[in-house]
């Protein structure tokens, strides 16, 4: 089996934590903006940003910001490569959006309770609770029945993408985190690479570790 190498397919300016935290970790990463160099890695990140462009998911703009529709089409076409390839993806708060749309899902724009979960100058905390169907998932098997999570959008899920199933919420429904059923793609909405000491590192432990949970 090939070392693990990960892509993280976003503007280097802006993925320093992430690097930061997959290297602490002893992994191999990089970051690019080549959809076709990040498909030669063996697992793919789609980082947190701005905003999804909202006519990918047959919108109007209804209060999104921060768009960068050059790096979302980037990102939708490296995750096209891996879901081809069936080769690991994980999700962070945008990248969990962008999965759900490149499967036909869509996005609330402004989410009624995005006062609790947007970026305050800081990242805010709430827990968030395990709902998935049984206990095989990837939440349940790193937090059981709930954890502690930060957060830092106004966003969220609202049809859910084919293939996919929620495995936890926020107190207010907020899908905070979903899997592939047949596919190894998981993706949360909040920031691991943020809270290494307080669960994240646990997250990207094992996405980025081991292979075998695929």
């Amino acid at each position: 089996m090939p070392s693990t190498l990960a892509a993280i397919v976003g503007r280097s300016k802006d993925t320093s934590n992430y690097e930061n935290a997959i290297r602490a970790l002893g992994i191999s990463c990089f970051t690019t903006t080549d959809a076709e160099k990040a498909s030669q890695a063996t697992h793919l990140i789609l980082p947190g940003g701005g905003d999804i462009t909202p006519a990918f998911f047959g919108q109007q703009n209804r209060g999104s910001r921060s768009i960068d529709t050059e790096l979302d089409i980037i990102q939708l076409q490296a995750a096209a490569f891996f879901m081809e390839q069936k080769k690991p993806i994980l999700g962070i708060c945008k990248g969990l959006q962008l999965i759900n749309v490149h499967l036909g899902g869509t996005i609330t724009q402004d989410i009624a309770a995005a006062d609790a979960h947007r970026w305050a100058g800081r990242d805010q905390y709430h827990p968030v609770y395990h709902c998935g169907l049984n206990h095989n998932d990837f939440f349940y098997q790193l937090y059981g029945s709930g954890t502690r999570v930060n957060s830092a959008h106004h966003q969220a899920i609202d049809r859910i993408g084919n293939g996919l199933v929620p495995v936890c919420r926020a107190a207010d429904g907020t899908i905070e985190g979903i899997m592939h059923t047949s596919l190894p793609v998981i993706a949360v909405q909040w920031h691991p690479e943020r809270m290494m000491d307080e669960g994240g590192s646990r997250l990207l432990h094992y996405f980025t570790l081991h292979p075998s949970v695929w």
